[in-house]
Order: structure tokens, then C-alpha cells, then sequence
């Protein structure tokens, strides 16, 4: 019997107090990200007909941080209306004592998964989330362009720069006004934490907050990092990429209006889509890096799915939440959605492999890519994200130079600290 089996069998199963499991209803928060909402929906009725049980969904806000609000008040006050999920990787730490302990649960499955996205989901010893898929950003080209322009993928920020602004600069002399040589998500929001973390990393500036807790933001390195986001603004970027998160994003590059894009691999997909302007046109390639002999940094992103400790039909949760994590699921959700495994086998799947060719090659940054502070900060990591990205957005309008923001945030982060995190 397969995974898939295993754990539908579970809810049709009888449950340990004896009683005949009968027909339940329950609820999942999910996001509404591109398509994910719709695959959600998909599998939530394979499980509904071979199971009996009904799963109703609760379609959350795109925006990464208004979830994780109404996740907050939800589960302070104890909600019972909502079983079921679904989580960013960095909300394990904050999150944690609201929801089950699923380590036994998956004793059965969780070895498959990344050990790093499991310790990313295991608050003392407690498996507070269950590994769906996980995700790490790329840079997006116009093969086309940089054919024609007898250009490379850029290896650095400077180089992505010059060449965005060389081949944004013909075009519009040969009459594509509206093309730009770069987009990336700029609004005052969790994705901008996540695109400035992979600038000022991998120019050797640090992680906002180390692992050990100690606050490194204020220094030159990061500083300049920011300086040479800002100066894009208006060159290479618009100025409207200030408001922009991964959708406003992806709908400039997919429209064929921009050279390079950052987001996320679930664009990868969508970009490919028969509606899309640069189908069979474009590339992917790692970030680049700071500086010449400096790794790239990736953001370490991905989403799980957590059991509500407030809901009434845990055993049906749990089962849900095993059967969207599993191996069954995770290759519908990489061949469909291009969305990254947790699972390492599948990058070694023929199938996954010939629906989305670049994925293999994304095994690696996965070992490699960078975690926000979650870890370190605990439960405070909301509010840490929230001062750096407004301090970054600051830089990046014009408000206050980055030396004088980076200064101001790390005065913000030590009152916040405390006498610790």
C-alpha cells in the first residue's frame, strides 16, 4: 500500500476510542497564490471522495503578512473553525504552541523530506508543521534578449545592472517603449525582507540577525547593498516596482515588459502557460551574487501545513495534512505547479524532471539557501521582519539614506531584543 493509501485508509479507519469513524467536516486556510488555491482544491476532492469527509477552504490573502495577522487572532482566540493551515516557513517558531505535535504521526513519512525543512518545522523537539513544498527564488532572463544583445546570465548585481539597462535601452530605441530591465518585489511587505536578506548576504553584510542572536545589520557591507538596490529605481526598475509583490511582478515580465525578473519557481510554470507573451522564451538561473568570489544568497521559503490544536476531528486534520505532504502530491504539485519538493527523491524523478527541466538543477541551492531569522528572533521575528523591511523601503523611496536607516533599525532591533530573544 503507497502513502497516498495509507493515510486515506486512516480516515476511514477506526478511531482509537473504539467508535467508528464517521463522515466529518472540516476547514484549511490556504493562500491564494497564482494556482496554488486551485490545486488545493483539486486534491482536497480526491480526498473528499475517497475518504467521505468534507474540507471546506478558507482562501487567505496573497500577501504573506496579513495571513500570518488573521492566523494570530485566529488561533489566540482559540478558533475551532478552521483545522487545518497552511503556513509560511518562517511562522514555525511563533506558532508553535498552537499547534499538534505531528512527530509521531509522520514517524512514517518524514524521513523523505529535507532534514533542514523538517529543523525549520520542529520547535523543541515538537513537529509543529508538515513539509508541502518548499522554494527558493531565481533569477528569470529573456533568453531571447540576451541572445539577440550577445549576452550572458549575470553572474553578479552589477552585472545584472549593466546588462538590464544595455538591453532595456535598445528596445525602447527600437520601439518597445514600455520594457524594463528588471522587476522585483519592492512593497513594504514580508517579500521585501526576502529580497533584501539575498542582497545584503551575498555581499557579505549578514543575515539581519545572526544565528547566535547577535543584531549585524548596521554595517558598511549591507549599507552598500542597499545603496545599489536604490539606484535601480527609476533606471532599471520602475518606480511603481516600490508597490510591487510576486504577482505585480510576474505580470510585467510575463507580459514581455521586462529583461530580468526575481520571484519565486512558481512563476516558472506560468510563464511556460499558452497565454503568456514569453512562452518558451526565457530562462532561469541562481541569484547573482554581491561581488565576484561571494556566494549567492537564495531566501529558504516554502510552505507547510500545521493541525490546529483547537480542532475538533485532529485525526482527520492529520490525515489531510499527510496526504497534501506526501511523495503522490508533491509530484502533482512539481509537474503542474513547478512548485519545489521537500521530498529529495523526487529531483531525481523522471517525470518532474521532464515537465519542469530546471528543477533538478535547484537541488543544490536548497542545501545551501539562506534562512530568514526565525530561529534566532522566535517569536519576535514578525516584528524584526516588519523594522527591517520598512527600513529598507525607506532607503529605497528616498527616505533617509541606508547608513541612517541601517543605524536607526539596529537601535529599533536592541530595544526590541531585550535582555534576549
Amino acid at each position: 500500500m503507497n502513502i497516498s493509501m495509507r493515510v486515506l485508509a486512516l480516515c476511514g479507519s477506526v478511531l482509537s476510542t473504539g467508535f467508528a469513524a464517521q463522515a466529518a467536516e472540516i476547514s484549511i486556510a490556504a493562500n491564494s497564490t497564482g494556482k496554488g488555491l486551485n490545486f488545493i482544491r483539486e486534491q482536497v476532492s480526491v480526498f473528499e471522495k475517497q475518504t467521505g469527509h468534507k474540507v471546506k477552504i478558507v482562501s487567505m490573502p496573497p500577501s504573506s503578512s496579513e495571513q500570518f495577522s488573521q492566523y494570530r487572532l485566529w488561533l489566540a482566540a482559540g478558533n475551532t473553525d478552521v483545522d487545518v493551515y497552511q503556513t509560511d516557513v518562517v511562522w514555525a517558531p511563533q506558532l508553535a504552541e498552537q499547534f499538534v505535535d505531528l512527530t509521531e504521526a509522520t514517524k512514517d513519512v518524514i524521513g523523505q523530506h529535507f532534514p533542514s525543512i523538517v529543523a525549520s518545522q520542529t520547535v523543541d523537539g515538537k513537529l509543529v508543521a508538515m513539509p508541502m513544498y518548499t522554494d527558493a527564488p531565481a533569477l528569470f532572463y529573456r533568453k531571447d534578449l540576451l541572445e539577440k544583445y550577445s549576452k550572458q546570465p549575470p553572474k553578479t548585481w552589477t552585472e545584472l545592472a549593466e546588462t538590464a539597462k544595455d538591453i532595456q535601452d535598445k528596445e525602447r530605441a527600437a520601439g518597445l517603449k514600455d520594457i524594463w530591465g528588471f522587476v522585483f518585489q519592492g512593497s513594504a511587505y514580508e517579500g521585501l525582507t526576502c529580497n533584501a536578506l539575498e542582497w545584503i548576504a551575498s555581499a557579505g553584510g549578514g543575515r539581519i540577525v545572526e544565528t547566535n542572536g547577535d543584531i549585524s545589520i548596521n554595517n558598511e557591507k549591507a549599507a552598500a547593498a542597499l545603496d545599489m538596490a536604490k539606484s535601480w529605481i527609476g533606471t532599471i526598475s520602475p518606480q511603481g516596482a516600490l508597490a510591487y509583490k510576486e504577482e505585480e511582478a510576474r505580470g510585467i515580465w510575463q507580459t514581455g515588459n521586462s529583461v530580468f525578473m526575481r520571484n519565486w519557481t512558481y512563476t516558472y510554470a506560468l510563464g511556460n502557460g499558452a497565454d503568456s507573451a514569453i512562452k518558451g522564451k526565457f530562462g532561469v538561473v541562481p541569484l547573482p551574487a554581491g561581488a565576484e568570489g561571494i556566494a549567492p544568497a537564495s531566501t529558504l521559503g516554502g510552505w507547510n501545513v500545521a493541525v490546529s490544536k483547537y480542532s475538533k476531528h485532529q485525526d482527520v486534520a492529520i490525515a489531510l495534512v499527510k496526504f497534501l505532504g506526501s511523495a503522490e502530491t508533491q509530484k502533482k504539485r512539481a509537474v503542474e505547479l513547478s512548485n519545489m519538493p521537500t521530498i529529495a527523491a523526487l529531483y531525481d524523478d523522471k517525470d518532474v524532471a521532464a515537465a519542469q527541466p530546471f528543477m533538478p538543477l535547484w537541488k543544490p541551492i536548497f542545501e545551501t539557501a539562506v534562512p530568514r531569522p526565525s530561529a534566532a528572533t522566535k517569536v519576535k521575528y514578525n516584528e524584526v521582519s516588519a523594522k527591517f523591511w520598512g527600513a529598507v523601503h525607506n532607503t529605497l523611496s528616498g527616505t533617509g539614506s541606508a547608513a541612517e536607516n541601517l543605524e536607526l533599525l539596529e537601535v529599533e532591533l536592541t530595544d526590541l531584543k531585550g535582555n534576549g530573544w
